[in-house]
């Protein structure tokens, strides 16, 4: 450069020339304007943005609209003493709320440390955080850094579903007004209520939603109950729900726990020692042992299931929702169900039939019934369904009982071969269902009588393989056989027909009316002969109770259980066919009816009779209460007068004796002494077995059989199911022995077995075929007021059984009491009716009896004594014969 003094004038002239004049000041002109566009630009882009921001802000929910408190929460089910014992969830649901108050500091400590440190300073949105955040992801080029604080974070979930979008323009504009609203709900709420909602929202990983229902989840315990290292876990997972998740990945969950606890330590929520105490404490053992006991719970029990369906149905009549309403108020609703069911009781329940001792040995009568099915898509795009039949045909098998397997793994073998001989390369199978099933099956139900409350239910034996699945107990019918009698028959005889316990019916073959079918009795051809009602109760006696049906009618019959609570009975229907089906006819009698009825049903119809004659239908639960605590459903149930009082003594007592010297004395409790009255039920070839039966303080009936009907060959284990499962309640309960009350319609009066009459003395109880005297009950007003007719005492010759006439000799001769009968069949009766023959043995050509000896008048009697007496000269014979008239009978 030219600093020389001529250089320099020649640099100011340059300056000073017009032309650098103009260009400097076109080129300052031109700075200016860029730099007024620049500022105007920031002016109209400030205001642009702002008015974006304004439109975001002004296109929120309007913060009065919305709602932030958790919604859909777990339903608790409780038994009937206020025990918690299930609970309901649906999606988003299972979820228990808790106050602030009751959440302890270091839960919620815990969150606050590692979400939202600076949650009781700022106003909603945390400035400082934000900024921290964006310079972070300027560093390291990870935007993803959370600066959301709890506030936003409760009106994500709350209000924008979670803020799953799927764009950064919808997320920005989420972000934009979730901030706006934050601020806006600080001022209307305070930071507790704010943290209260938050902690009973947050996702927390395993379907649980809420700090209370985690720490059930993870370690058993009411959130009032944890400690720091277990507070730290359940934190941690907030920030991922599933990739934090303690019991998939313990190990990242690890490490944001430590996360948790660095940052406690810092913000001193924590001292030295207890941070060092949590990070050495195993934590995740515990974790684990309870996941493992939760698999164990994984399905509602049987109670539960009936439960549901109860609690769904009352809902819609009652209430008048939908099935879909009633659906979300159960799951989603946080109810609060009150049951019928009593723990103990299920307990032994659950004891026994988890106990493979008390059920026939698998392998010998007990088998696994196997039910598969394979859907496949071949390689050419052809769908193929296979089945149980294929299954068969494949294994060559032409037995009936192809479906039951002795060994579990032999059905799993058979299942692995068919699926590699079925699928070729490139084939989709679509779907596979395998079940195995215990067989024979099981289900027991047993109900306080005195109130109608379900206090124990088990619906199948084996592992239960999911919710609302087959319930033997409640939503399946089956045959009832014998235990129907009572039910249908003795019942209305009894109650309204005129009938007695001795009322007389001739056990003999008896055909249908109208038909050529013979009624069989289960002990086959044998007949007893004229019996009492009682004894055919508690012989179970076929063709009496068919007689005293036919007596009584099948209308009346049918009526009667249709009061007793049983829905599945067929008053009138015709199939595809045009073929008719009812049960209003005798067969009814023997409980041959069209579908079959429930266990439970049977069970409260049963306990009608044990509650002095009042049915009262079987409940599961008292009340229903809403998510605020109010009564949403209280359960009255229907009670009615079935029966007398009289009645139903009468068929107690009578069914004592089957317990006692009937069908059913293997029910007997060998431990205790407890009165039981009951019925057995077996159909025919013994594919059901019952038995229905209770105590002064329990009804209980048991089913079992296998689910596709097949003989049985043990037809006693189910009585000793009830036996021992109603003993040991009796014995844990520690019950009194009370007899069954006898109400005051009751008397007592000696009758005859045979005529069901008033016993006669010297008749009835010398009867050659035995006693038939018996002090029997009755209800007032239904006694007898007719003696015995049917024995009689007459002479018979020892030598030839036949009536003794005059030419039988005094020591060939006995008096006996014999049954006057007319029968068409042998039966026991036989042996002891009035013979119609006179001896033949001793006549008058071989009788060896001496002629009757001379009457020597006595002298100091007057010849004629009539006149001294001033009487009628006809002498009467008072000569009493040697050898009584034997057609004189005595009745």
């Amino acid at each position: 450069m030219d600093f020389s003094r001529k250089g320099t004038i020649k640099k100011q002239q340059q300056i000073k020339s017009t032309s650098r004049k103009v260009a400097s000041k076109a080129g300052v002109s031109l700075f200016r304007m860029l730099l007024v566009g620049i500022v105007f630009l920031a002016i109209v882009g400030s205001f642009a943005g702002f008015g974006i921001l304004k439109g975001l802000a002004d296109s929120a929910p309007d913060i009065d609209q919305i709602n932030v408190e958790p919604n859909g929460f777990t339903t608790n089910i409780y038994d009937k003493d206020g025990n918690l014992i299930q609970s309901l969830a649906g999606a988003e649901s299972n979820r228990v709320y808790v106050k602030i108050d009751e959440i302890p500091e270091v839960v919620r400590n815990a969150f606050i440390s590692i979400e939202d440190e600076r949650f009781y300073s700022h106003d909603g949105v945390d400035v400082k955080g934000i900024f921290r955040a964006f310079f972070s992801g300027l560093s390291n080029g990870n935007f993803d850094e959370g600066a959301s604080t709890i506030t936003q974070q409760l009106i994500k979930n709350q209000v924008f579903d979670g803020g799953a979008e799927d764009n950064f323009t919808d997320r920005f504009i989420r972000k934009i007004q979730e901030q706006y609203l934050a601020i806006q709900l600080e001022d209307k709420l305070d930071k507790d209520l704010i943290l209260e909602y938050y902690l009973n929202n947050i996702n927390l990983g395993a379907g649980s939603y809420g700090v209370q229902t985690a720490s059930r989840r993870y370690f058993n315990k009411d959130v009032g109950q944890l400690n720091l290292s277990e507070a730290a876990v359940i934190a941690s997972i907030a920030q991922s729900p599933t990739y934090m998740n303690p019991i998939n990945h313990k190990e990242n969950n690890a490490k944001r726990r430590a996360e948790v606890l660095n940052s406690m330590l810092r913000l001193g929520h924590c001292t030295e020692e207890e941070y060092n105490k949590a990070m050495e404490d195993d934590v995740y053992s515990r974790i684990q042992s309870v996941n493992e006991e939760k698999a164990d719970e994984s399905y509602y029990s049987y109670f539960v299931d009936e439960l549901i369906e109860q609690a769904l149905e009352d809902l819609q009549t009652e209430k008048g929702y939908t099935y879909t309403q009633a659906s979300k108020a159960l799951y989603s609703g946080g109810l609060s169900i009150y049951t019928t069911l009593d723990s103990d009781v299920q307990k032994v329940l659950d004891n026994v039939y988890s106990n493979p001792d008390y059920f026939p040995k698998v392998g010998s009568t007990s088998y696994w019934e196997l039910n598969y099915a394979l859907s496949i898509e071949t390689s050419k795009g052809e769908t193929i369904h296979y089945h149980n039949s294929d299954l068969k045909e494949f294994a060559g098998s032409t037995s009936k009982n192809f479906s039951y397997f002795s060994d579990k793994e032999d059905a799993l073998k058979l299942i692995k071969e068919f699926k590699e001989a079925k699928l070729k390369e490139d084939d989709i199978i679509l779907g596979e269902n395998t079940s195995l099933i215990l067989q024979p099956q099981s289900s027991m139900v047993i109900i306080d009588q005195s109130t109608g409350q379900v206090v124990g239910l088990i619906g199948g034996r084996g592992t239960k393989t999911g919710n609302r699945t087959l319930n033997r107990a409640t939503n399946t019918v089956r045959q009832p056989g014998s235990v129907f009698k009572i039910l249908s028959t003795y019942l209305p005889a009894l109650d309204s027909a005129g009938m007695t316990l001795t009322s007389v019916i001739d056990d003999a073959p008896f055909q249908y009316p109208g038909t050529s079918k013979y009624v069989s009795n289960w002990n086959k051809n044998v007949y007893e002969g004229l019996t009492t009602l009682r004894r055919a109760i508690y012989r179970s006696m076929n063709v009496v109770t068919v007689k005293t049906l036919n007596q009584v009618t099948p209308q009346v019959g049918f009526d009667y259980l249709q009061k007793l609570g049983f829905t599945t009975l067929v008053d009138s229907r015709t199939d595809s066919n045009g073929r008719p089906y009812s049960d209003i006819n005798l067969s009814t009698a023997l409980g041959g009816i069209t579908d079959g009825v429930s266990n439970l049903e049977l069970t409260g119809a049963m306990a009608s009779i044990a509650n002095s004659g009042i049915y009262t239908e079987p409940t599961f639960y008292t009340k229903i209460l809403d998510h605020d605590g109010k009564v949403l459903l209280e359960k009255k149930p229907i009670t009615r007068q079935v029966m007398k009082e009289s009645t139903s003594f009468l068929l107690t007592n009578a069914m004592e004796d089957v317990v006692k010297i009937g069908t059913g004395t293997a029910v007997r409790f060998p431990k205790i002494q407890m009165p039981i009255a009951g019925k057995t039920g077996t159909t025919s070839d013994d594919n059901d077995l019952w038995f229905s039966g209770y105590t002064p303080y329990y009804t209980a009936t048991i089913w079992s059989g296998f689910d596709n009907n097949r003989s049985q060959v043990d037809k006693s284990y189910h009585k000793r199911i009830w036996r021992d499962v109603m003993e040991q309640i009796h014995i844990q309960k520690e019950l009194k022995n009370v007899p069954f009350t006898i109400p005051d319609s009751i008397v007592t009066a000696k009758i005859c077995t045979k005529s069901g009459k008033l016993a006669v003395e010297g008749l009835c109880d010398h009867y050659i075929g035995g006693s038939t005297v018996k002090t029997e009950y009755f209800a007032k007003g239904t006694v007898p007021t007719e003696k015995c007719d049917m024995h009689v005492k007459a002479s018979i010759c020892k030598d030839s059984g036949k009536i003794a006439t005059e030419f039988c000799p005094p020591s060939s001769t006995k008096e006996q009491v014999y049954l006057v009968k007319e029968e068409t069949h042998a039966t026991h009766d036989t042996p002891n009716i009035l013979p119609t023959e006179t001896c033949d043995v001793h006549t008058a050509g071989n009788s060896i009896i001496p002629p009757y000896p001379p009457v020597t008048p006595d002298p100091n009697l007057p010849s004629n004594p009539g006149e001294e007496e001033g009487e009628d000269e006809t002498e009467e014979d008072n000569t009493e014969s040697e050898f009584p008239d034997i057609f004189n009978y005595n009745y």
